[in-house]
């Protein structure tokens, strides 16, 4: 894939939900225990869903204003997921521990990134953070938050959902405060971009 090819962002609604099932999904048995992006969304109450219960939720989910995220395409085909919403509906950031509050503002949340497998190392990660900024900017925000790992160490694609703070870096986000690490240990920063500043 050419790494300057444009690509398509799309809200995951109901009506483009397989490709929500293709990015998020169980990728070998339709009965296994996905994350399905519920993890953060929803916090423990998504530990006690059954795998059918979670593409239930994902699809209530798909069915309200705003999505719960985007889908980038390339063509017809989808090739990445950004899980972007209110930092106040996200349960998983409720935990000040893990996440601080910085101050009294009220900023949308980039928590989930994710590039399809035989996509990555093409790009598609910037360009899917310049399609959440706009998808929050239209829906209202003013503010962006972001909670990547800060290292510079190559990780598999399942521990680096969060993004790489390098990554945010070029789309403009700066540091705002620490994160605590990973279960890995690995280091994690909270990031912010001012939206009203960007074009």
């Amino acid at each position: 894939m050419d790494s300057d090819r444009a690509l398509e962002f799309r809200p995951a609604t109901q009506d483009v939900f397989e490709d929500v099932v293709l990015m998020l999904g169980p990728k070998r048995r339709p009965d296994a225990i996905a994350c399905w992006c519920l993890t953060y969304r929803d916090g423990p109450a998504a530990v006690k869903l059954t795998a059918q219960q979670r593409r239930d939720r994902v699809f209530e989910l798909c069915g309200r204003a705003p999505a719960p995220g985007i889908l980038a395409y390339a063509g017809a085909e989808v090739v990445g997921w950004v899980g972007v919403a209110p930092r106040a509906e996200v349960a998983e950031l409720r935990n000040t521990d893990s996440y601080p509050r910085i101050d009294e503002a009220e900023p949308w949340s980039i928590f989930c990134v994710r590039v399809r497998g035989g996509h990555r190392g093409h790009g598609i990660g910037s360009q899917l953070l310049d399609g959440a900024i706009s998808f929050a900017k239209e829906h209202g925000a003013t503010l962006l938050e972001a909670y990547p790992l800060d290292t510079e160490q190559k990780v598999d694609a399942i521990t680096s959902y969060p993004g790489l703070r390098s990554m945010f870096e070029r789309v403009g986000f700066g540091k705002a405060a620490d994160a605590k690490p990973n279960r890995a240990g690995i280091p994690r920063v909270i990031m912010r971009l001012d939206v009203t500043r960007t074009e």
